[in-house]
């Protein structure tokens, strides 16, 4: 099962055709990880105080569906593909909310590391936070 965040279309999302700028995409898929993992206990800036690491992006891959425009309600997910000792790769969806059924409009996948927050090397994920996400 996703997590599901709604998000609205402002007009600093768009560009100058009047559709989501498509790198904002990967802001929408940032919010959307920070808030899932939020919901299962899990504060990122507490994380980094109690632990000394974080997680790091280090892969993307999107795949553009659909454009979202100026007003447009957004659903966002994310759910856990896959979990290893040091990286998750998390799939996530941007869905126009609309009357009938929703449109995708964007997907991707996204692998985040653990790393030492001071070294910025990878370690292992605390096994608190993978009790926790699965």
């Amino acid at each position: 099962m996703a997590f599901e965040l709604p998000i609205r279309v402002y007009w600093e999302d768009t560009d100058a055709g009047g559709i989501v700028f498509y790198a904002n995409y990967l802001k929408f898929f940032e919010r959307a990880r920070t808030e899932w993992l939020r919901s299962l206990g899990i504060g990122q800036q507490a994380l980094r105080e109690q632990t000394g690491g974080m997680f790091v992006v280090s892969e993307t891959t999107l795949k553009y569906h659909r454009p979202a425009r100026l007003d447009d309600e957004l659903l966002v997910t994310a759910r856990l593909q896959e979990s290893g000792r040091a990286s998750l790769t998390i799939a996530q969806q941007a869905w126009r909310k609309t009357g009938g059924e929703p449109e995708l409009l964007c997907e991707g996948r996204i692998r985040i590391g653990w790393v030492s927050a001071a070294s910025m090397k990878p370690e292992r994920i605390p096994s608190t936070v993978l009790e926790a996400i699965q």
